[in-house]
């Protein structure tokens, strides 16, 4: 057992200032990564399909295309269907955000910056980034429009799907750790990365992330072609940016769960520990935006198939094969 404590505890005596300081790093780092996050996909998908207008928008690099779609945003007319159950319509945006908020508490970016260390931290960080789907399933629901709700059924059926994948890829990593704390399993990681031994469970968890945010080649909820735009078709202006901001903070929350677990987290040499932590995430949130621009989006059924038929076969099989190994070096 790894024994933490968060910088913001050792600095100040006060609890309350300590929790005052956790809760504005932690929404202050929620407001401005995933805007990062969100520019880079702009850039990186201007330049590898050729699209010239993200790159116009303030001149040099189109460093202004953010700002430019957030005023676009505020601008837009706030509309509520007639049928529509407002409150419901209204709350969905705010349940789909808070949980990928909430996984942001555990996250360690070096041994001592960290806004919680739990000892089952990642049965808690997996357990919040599931509870996002309720949010789009009210606002499937609340939309009183068969295409939102169908998008929002599909969100549903792929999160049952891969959950399961998810959560047994990141079990195995917590049996060669011997800890559920992310501080721990981090700590674990000194010798070499996880990535050495579990690669198979890193690209089953890789897989699953993708599919949990509804990323391509997994985005069959928001299917423009076939649904118009699935639970999010009745949003518009600072509702639907909500959605968006929760879509890039997911990718920036299991980006960072896949850093912690498989990549070492914030270890590094040379560099400040934080940086290695946001670079690892980073990289990884690359590689989630090159998919996008890159891979065909599959089939309800394949992506139900691929789940229970390959992924979590692979995820039990590489279970058993991490248990012998620590029966076999004890």
């Amino acid at each position: 057992m790894i024994a933490a404590a968060s910088a913001a505890d050792t600095a100040f005596a006060s609890f309350w200032v300590a929790l005052v300081v956790k809760v504005v790093a932690v929404l202050g780092f929620f407001l401005v990564f995933p805007l990062v996050i969100g520019y880079i996909e702009h850039k990186a998908l201007a330049h590898m399909q050729g699209r010239h207008g993200p790159m116009e928008a303030g001149k040099f690099h189109g460093w202004a295309q953010l700002i430019a779609d957030g005023v676009k945003f505020i601008q837009k007319e706030q509309v509520t269907p007639t049928a529509a159950d407002s409150w419901v319509f209204a709350l969905a945006p705010g349940v789909a955000m808070v949980p990928y908020i909430v996984v942001f508490v555990v996250i360690p970016f070096s041994n001592s910056l960290f806004a919680v260390n739990l000892d089952a931290g990642i049965f808690f960080v997996i357990a919040a980034t599931g509870v996002s789907v309720i949010g789009v399933l009210m606002a499937g629901w609340a939309s009183a429009n068969k295409f939102s709700l169908i998008g929002a059924l599909r969100a549903a059926a792929q999160l049952i799907a891969y959950e399961l994948p998810l959560i047994l890829a990141a079990a195995a990593v917590v049996m060669q750790a011997e800890t559920l704390s992310l501080v721990g399993i981090v700590e674990a990681q000194h010798h070499y990365w996880f990535l050495l031994t579990q690669p198979i469970g890193f690209v089953i968890f890789f897989m699953a992330a993708l599919a949990e945010l509804t990323r391509p080649p997994f985005d069959m909820p928001v299917a423009d072609s076939e649904i118009i735009f699935g639970a999010y078709t009745e949003y518009g202006g600072i509702k639907f940016a909500f959605f968006m901001l929760s879509e890039y903070g997911g990718i920036v929350a299991m980006s960072a769960i896949a850093t912690v677990l498989y990549l070492g987290g914030y270890l590094g040499p040379v560099l400040p520990e934080p940086v290695w932590m946001l670079a690892k995430t980073t990289l990884l949130a690359f590689f989630i935006i090159w998919f996008r621009a890159t891979w065909p989006r599959l089939r309800e059924d394949q992506l139900q198939r691929f789940a229970w038929v390959v992924l979590i076969p692979l995820a039990l099989a590489n279970i058993m094969v991490t248990a012998i190994f620590k029966v076999a070096v004890k």
